[in-house]
């Protein structure tokens, strides 16, 4: 005796002739094929796209860079000339440079009267400040004018990658140029570690920063008004970190089968209910003309 596999068959085929098209039957296949293929492109395009997924916690992502923060000015003094434009860097660590020259440039702006600066540094990642001002200068201006643009402060790895909105340059754009000349400016920044991986694995350390401002005359232990611009700094314990991801292809396709299945069953359910009401219908009308 020979066992039959078909038997073990759990779709099991109803003869064409038992079958009974039906318009409604026509429209709502169609509907369904429609309705099937709009979800489907819907989730490759999902799929194929990528998701950037932040997270937070408490760490020193950069171990590797010596404790060390690449910052990136870029300032113009319109009413100041270059020789009197200086930087000094100072730090909790004890750290006090005056007139810091290295990798820094200055470009004269209104036919000498201005200046533009532009450096690159780095800072400790401890508490401290950096500043623009003429205390590295030979000779102090008898009336500074500190009136300025600030064009770009930017720390660490530069990061521009789409779908991440970051304060990278927060002051980039900030414009002080109707201020009182002789006024001194702080700003109180805040930086905030910030890590990107992407979906090979690279990562990559910038910092974003949040900042506040104040405007007043500082005056010297002699009595003279000598103004600058501060950028006072302190880290966030906070780091923030973005990841690559992209929607796992069993997921995918897991998807594509719940919405096959699930459209063909309830557009089964809907023919089913609308042949069965019209088919009672039907038998009503035949009933009323006998």
């Amino acid at each position: 005796m020979t066992f039959d596999v078909r038997r073990l068959d759990i779709y099991r085929k109803v003869p064409k002739d038992l079958t009974q098209p039906t318009y409604t039957g026509a429209f709502i296949s169609i509907c369904c094929c429609v309705f099937m293929l709009f979800l489907f492109l819907s989730e490759l395009t999902g799929f194929i796209a990528t998701e950037i997924v932040n997270e937070l916690y408490v760490d020193d992502p950069d171990k590797d860079s010596g404790g060390k923060i690449e910052v990136s000015l870029n300032i113009s003094l319109p009413n100041l000339h270059c020789d009197l434009v200086g930087l000094d860097i100072q730090d909790e660590m004890g750290r006090h440079e005056v007139g810091h020259i290295e990798n820094s440039m200055k470009m004269p702006l209104n036919n000498g009267h201005g200046c533009r600066f532009e450096g690159e540094f780095s800072i400790n990642k401890v508490p401290g400040n950096f500043h623009v001002s003429t205390h590295s200068a030979t000779a102090q201006p008898q009336s500074p004018d500190m009136t300025h643009v600030i064009h770009k402060l930017a720390f660490g790895e530069k990061l521009q990658v789409q779908h991440v909105q970051g304060a990278f340059n927060a002051l980039g754009g900030a414009d002080r140029l109707q201020s009182n000349a002789l006024a001194s400016h702080d700003y109180i920044l805040k930086i905030v570690p910030t890590v990107y991986e992407d979906l090979g694995g690279k990562q990559r350390f910038s910092y974003q920063y949040t900042v506040a401002n104040k405007e007043y005359v500082a005056y010297s232990h002699t009595g003279r008004i000598i103004p600058a611009i501060w950028f006072r700094y302190d880290l966030s314990p906070i780091t923030v970190k973005y990841t690559e991801r992209r929607q796992p292809l069993y997921r995918f396709i897991t998807t594509i089968c719940a919405i096959i299945g699930g459209t063909f069953t309830v557009a089964g359910i809907i023919d089913s209910c609308i042949f069965t009401a019209s088919e009672a219908w039907k038998k009503v009308q035949i009933g009323k003309m006998s």
